[in-house]
């Protein structure tokens, strides 16, 4: 008998496995977590990387969770897809915010918008399947659809459009094997809204070509100036029954650390989705489902302190980035974000160090000035850096501050 070479006895030894071990951790995550380990150590760090809001989440909330880990009802199981109360709720403040229609049998709830992602692409996805991403992208959009068997295609787009693709390169990038493409506006990194137009000429195009569009709405109501939110499915009605939106209640309400999301769409997507919930996670916490139902019934005064708060930082921030030489930042229309180009600075000599990568610059402002950013890497598109501006007035004056005094030291 022939001795088994190393290559063919390797798959046995391998310890992870190949589709979870290509996973990439979230470089969010990564740079907020090491902010605040170098914060707990004492160091004066200031962290523009996590997207979440610096508000509390609104008391009227927080009381109905309250409310909800004492009544004993909460304390049992559930369904798998969420309250049918909640899922009644979300449908009612779905066709409020943005004039879509839909049943509550068309609503999932899952564990914050990242489950939602991933379960969609999930539901609709076979191996091999494409799906085109607009790039600069969210770190967890490719990662979802190669979990889910999928291909992700990127199209990427720079500060000269604004950082929104053009169906022209949306075409260009379509093959035989697309079978969906991603949409988001605003849009995470970058802050990009698409106008009524533009949502109109993708939704349209996507029709036309027989596509699925899997939708983000998270951050439907942090628009700023004449920038409006349209809602592709709404824009274009044609598309609702390939049309997934996901959503949830982290950026609106400033309930980022409660994991409550939805996925709505067509009914035999919406169930599909819910079997592979009932088995991996079975049902949101009741008591954080009790609290979303609160937010999605409620007012949006609260959010509206919150947007004219972002607005602000948004016009201190891009201002004080435009102030520094080698570094183009457009003004982001929505979401928290500024998305600056910092290719004008790489290569140039910084204290006694010459970064080439955003990479090797976002580490240089952590070690030498304290200031933890994202580079553009994560989001596919070299050459940038991510700031979330959802921190307090004085910790982002401070922050971009000390940026300013080192990147003007570049030669």
């Amino acid at each position: 008998m022939t001795a088994a070479t190393p290559q063919e006895t390797a798959p046995t030894d391998r310890r992870v496995s190949t589709r979870v071990g290509s996973i990439s951790e979230s470089a969010t995550l990564a740079v907020d977590a090491k902010a605040k380990a170098l914060k707990a150590a004492g160091r004066p760090v200031i962290g523009f990387g996590a997207g979440e809001p610096d508000f509390p989440t609104p008391d009227y909330i927080v009381e109905a969770a309250v409310e909800a880990c004492r009544d004993p009802k909460n304390h049992r199981y559930t369904p798998a897809g969420g309250l049918p109360e909640l899922k009644a709720a979300i449908a009612a403040k779905t066709l409020r915010d943005s004039g879509y229609e839909v049943e509550a049998s068309q609503v999932l709830i899952t564990n914050g918008g990242k489950q939602a992602i991933y379960e969609a692409f999930a539901a609709i996805l076979d191996p091999g399947d494409e799906v085109i991403v607009p790039a600069p992208y969210w770190t967890t959009y490719p990662e979802s659809i190669r979990l889910a068997g999928g291909v992700p295609v990127p199209v990427v787009a720079d500060e000269t459009t604004g950082y929104r693709v053009s169906v022209e390169q949306l075409e260009a990038a379509r093959t035989d094997r697309t079978k969906v493409v991603l949409f988001v506006s605003p849009s995470n990194p970058t802050g990009a809204v698409y106008s009524r137009e533009q949502v109109e000429a993708v939704g349209r195009w996507a029709v036309e070509h027989g596509l699925w569009v899997l939708t983000d709405e998270i951050y439907e109501h942090l628009v700023y100036g004449d920038a409006e939110f349209h809602s592709l499915p709404v824009v274009v009605p044609e598309l609702r029954d390939k049309c997934v939106v996901v959503n949830g209640v982290a950026k609106t309400y400033a309930m980022t650390g409660w994991r409550v999301g939805w996925v709505i769409g067509p009914k035999d997507v919406v169930k599909a989705a819910t079997n592979l919930q009932s088995h991996a996670t079975s049902n949101v916490s009741n008591v954080a489902q009790r609290a979303a139902l609160a937010a999605v019934s409620g007012e949006l005064d609260a959010v509206a302190a919150m947007r004219e708060a972002f607005d602000r930082r948004r016009k201190t921030i891009v201002r004080m980035l435009n102030e520094i030489e080698g570094v183009e930042c457009p003004v982001p229309e929505g979401a928290f974000y500024a998305y600056p180009s910092v290719k004008g600075l790489l290569g140039k000599e910084i204290r006694g160090k010459r970064p080439a990568t955003s990479v090797e610059l976002a580490e240089l402002i952590l070690e030498e000035v304290e200031v933890a950013v994202v580079p553009g890497e994560a989001f596919g598109t070299p050459g940038y850096l991510r700031l979330s501006y959802a921190l307090g007035d004085e910790d982002l004056a401070e922050g971009v501050g000390r940026m300013q005094k080192l990147l003007a030291e570049a030669r």
